[in-house]
């Protein structure tokens, strides 16, 4: 079993920048790709960014050049920090880990607690 707590979060004003982080804990042999969703009320759940297995990374467009996705391998722990913060950005982000559980066992999904970014001026 796998458990995510995420941390940071809160309210800024349009252009300041916020620091998430979801830190992996419990019984597991490998951590793969590692992601962050967000949804806004009324909106669809969107992958915001993905940390794969091999460090590669992926962005949605909209926070290209904004966002950037990192995750310590060591701590079991990623982060996203997020500059440059736009009302639109405003939804609620959750965590999202790929992990397998023992040696040539299934690869599961794991979800953090989600928490509240809100940019408002």
């Amino acid at each position: 079993q796998v458990q995510l707590v995420q941390s940071g979060g809160g309210l800024v004003h349009p252009g300041g920048s916020l620091r998430l982080s979801c830190a992996a804990s419990g019984s597991f042999f490998s951590l793969g790709n590692m992601a962050w969703y967000r949804q806004a009320p009324g909106q669809p759940r969107q992958v915001v960014a993905t940390a794969t297995l091999s460090s590669s990374e992926v962005y949605l467009d909209s926070v290209k050049g904004r966002f950037t996705i990192s995750r310590d391998n060591d701590k079991n722990t990623m982060y996203l920090q997020m500059n440059n913060l736009k009302v639109e950005d405003t939804a609620v982000y959750h965590c999202n880990v790929v992990a397998q559980e023992r040696v040539g066992g299934p690869w599961l999904h794991y979800w953090g607690q989600g928490t509240q970014v809100t940019v408002s001026s």
